[in-house]
């Protein structure tokens, strides 16, 4: 890819990127671990890659200002609109509309190219590991959702059986699930490598949290109950 047309790519990319959890940080860490997982799978087009990667997730603001909207069906859109606009091969345009538009996992909508799957695994690696807890809690934060529940006995929800959004709910329904999801083997393995570290800031987390409250409760209802 020429220097100009990746600056063009990149400038329409930074022009999107308004979202703390998905801003353009996380764009180039997508485009990192793309290059890396490349260089193990063959015949990958890289135009077509580097340029779905960096904006992947243009859609963002869309899905953000309305919710029903999907964010990949959005960003593929536009994308290949800007392409058209530029110039770009319809072909090539519709390439990285597919990319895009596949890289959310979406059981009906999977990655059938090699640079979709690549992206898709790209994407996903940035949710794993302390990146991924990191991420949660920020994106988190920015919606005003809580890191866990309360059970009505007054203990730690560990967020399993959750249907109220928070850290730990979305720790047990995505980030504990996702590690069987990739396409590539390179992704799968550095995925891996990764996963341990979300398991012990879970687990000491919730341990934190809930010795708080069984502890804290317990005193609290014995000092009461003493006036």
């Amino acid at each position: 890819m020429e220097k100009a047309v990746y600056s063009l790519l990149e400038s329409f990319m930074l022009s999107c990127m308004k979202d703390s959890a998905h801003d353009k940080e996380h764009v180039y860490r997508v485009l990192y671990n793309a290059l890396d997982i490349a260089k193990t799978e063959v015949g990958v087009d890289y135009d077509v890659l580097i340029c779905a990667c960096l904006l992947h997730d243009i859609g963002r603001k869309e899905q953000f200002e309305n919710p029903a909207l999907c964010h990949a069906s959005v960003g593929g859109d536009k994308a290949y609109e800007f392409l058209k606009a530029h110039g770009f091969d319809t072909g090539y345009a519709e390439q990285v509309r597919h990319c895009i538009q596949t890289h959310r996992y979406r059981k009906n909508n999977r990655p059938q190219s090699l640079e979709a799957k690549i992206l898709f695994d790209a994407d996903k690696l940035d949710v794993a590991g302390a990146m991924g807890i990191a991420r949660t809690l920020v994106y988190k934060g920015s919606m005003s959702e809580p890191l866990y529940s309360v059970l009505p006995e007054g203990r730690v929800s560990d967020g399993e059986k959750d249907t109220e959004p928070s850290f730990f709910q979305e720790y047990k329904y995505k980030l504990e699930k996702m590690y069987s999801l990739f396409y590539t083997k390179k992704a799968m393995e550095k995925a891996r490598e990764r996963q341990q570290a979300a398991i012990d800031f879970y687990n000491c987390l919730y341990r934190e949290a809930d010795s708080a409250y069984k502890g804290g409760r317990e005193e609290l209802d014995r000092l009461l109950s003493a006036k």
